[in-house]
């Protein structure tokens, strides 16, 4: 698809906002030399930032005996974004100022079985009104909310097109959230939050090609490629779970056999653990949450059962991120979500090692894998700055008339 002039100044608009963010206070010339664009570029960019009160000046800087260079930084009180991580087993959300420092976070269960639409959708409701309320918030002062569905997911639509653990097929969920949530609404998946999230604040800061491998109750790979998000044609990049690790292996979720999901996902890692000791007591049927934590404190105590799952799950997942590896040639992989935080550095060590029996020396001698060094839920951030990014696009569309929206979704008004 051919990039508009608006693309071109919307994607101009978050660099610039990201360096700053990062880097609070900066001056306009080091803005420029950061990002490459000319100086009155970003003077411009810099000037609408603070006339929409994201901004502010903040003093001066010498300047090695030139004019003293005024600096800028974030307004953090100038709005607040929300982020939600809808997974398989919770809802978390968290209430963020504009420096993305968070204000105030809940988390709500989702109990096995508890996943009709009605359902989550009320879970999200709640979640959302306790941040603001927890925050005191006024609620002109929400700029957005992000919500990250696990699944295929039609942003522009606001759609749910398939969540293959919830069997949902093409569920309007904006449109339906709209009904109890009165601030602008902004969809993707969880694959491209956490990437968006470590591109913004993370290890993918600076670097033009990365993936961010997302290990939860199901599994997938966030792709960017020249600094942006890889999206796909159907906004369906990366559902890397759902490639074939093993002819004829497990049945999934999404009906084939041996995805890479049901090796190294959370409800594969248990079978894993089942098919080498089903009597082990590390072994939660019930709760996945509870079975990885087991593991993760056996392998710190030694437990030899243990360190043989995670060695074999990690086995798995080496030789699926050594694809990777040779298809894309990224500067770093990134392993996340709450699975990859839980079993940590031994999981780290383990995949290092399977890669390197599988990936290309070539490819491999330039990607770094590490762990996501965000301290805070990655999900729940990235799901924010998708918020805080739909705010930025939508400056300067106030004076033009809507367009005309498809059926089923939400109209989200300028935040700005």
């Amino acid at each position: 698809m051919k990039r508009t002039s608006r693309d071109i100044r919307t994607a101009n608009r978050y660099g610039v906002l990201r360096h700053i963010v990062a880097e609070s206070p900066v001056s306009r010339q080091e803005l420029a030399a950061a990002t490459g664009l000319s100086l009155a570029t970003v003077a411009n960019l810099v000037g609408e930032l603070l006339e929409l009160g994201l901004l502010v000046e903040v003093g001066f800087e010498d300047s090695d005996g030139g004019r003293p260079r005024g600096l800028v930084a974030v307004n953090a009180e100038g709005g607040a974004l929300i982020g939600v991580d809808v997974a398989e087993t919770y809802i978390h959300v968290e209430l963020y100022d504009l420096a993305l420092t968070v204000l105030a976070r809940a988390e709500e269960e989702l109990r096995p079985g508890e996943n009709e639409p009605a359902q989550v959708l009320a879970h999200i409701a709640s979640a959302v009104a306790t941040v603001v309320g927890e925050a005191g918030i006024p609620a002109e002062r929400v700029l957005g909310v992000g919500v990250s569905m696990p699944g295929m997911v039609d942003r522009e639509g606001g759609v749910s097109v398939f969540a293959p653990n919830w069997d949902w097929h093409d569920v309007p969920l904006l449109s339906l959230l709209a009904e109890h949530i009165p601030y602008p609404l902004h969809l993707d998946n969880p694959l491209r939050a956490c990437t968006i999230a470590e591109l913004w604040f993370g290890a993918a800061r600076g670097c033009d090609d990365a993936v961010v491998v997302n290990l939860g109750t199901g599994v997938g790979a966030g792709i960017a490629l020249g600094g942006a998000l890889h999206r796909g044609v159907t906004n369906s990049a990366g559902e890397w779970g759902h490639t074939t690790l093993v002819l004829d292996g497990r049945l999934c979720h999404c009906g084939n056999h041996g995805c890479v999901e049901t090796y190294v996902g959370a409800p594969g890692i248990m079978q894993n653990l089942r098919e080498l000791a089903p009597e082990s007591p590390l072994l939660h049927p019930d709760d996945q949450t509870a079975t990885i934590a087991a593991l993760a404190q056996g392998v710190a105590d030694g437990d030899p059962v243990a360190v043989k799952v995670v060695r074999d799950t990690a086995r798995y997942l080496g030789a699926a991120v050594a694809d990777l590896v040779n298809l894309l040639n990224p500067e770093v992989i990134v392993l996340s979500s709450w699975v990859a935080r839980a079993l940590g550095r031994p999981l780290l060590d383990e995949v290092r090692e399977a890669v390197a029996r599988h990936a290309l020396r070539r490819p491999l001698e330039s990607t770094r894998i590490v762990l996501c060094p965000i301290p805070s839920n990655p999900v729940s951030l990235g799901a924010a700055t998708f918020a805080l990014e739909g705010s930025l696009a939508s400056v300067g569309q106030k004076a033009q008339k809507p367009p005309r929206r498809p059926a089923g979704t939400t109209r989200t008004r300028s935040a700005l």
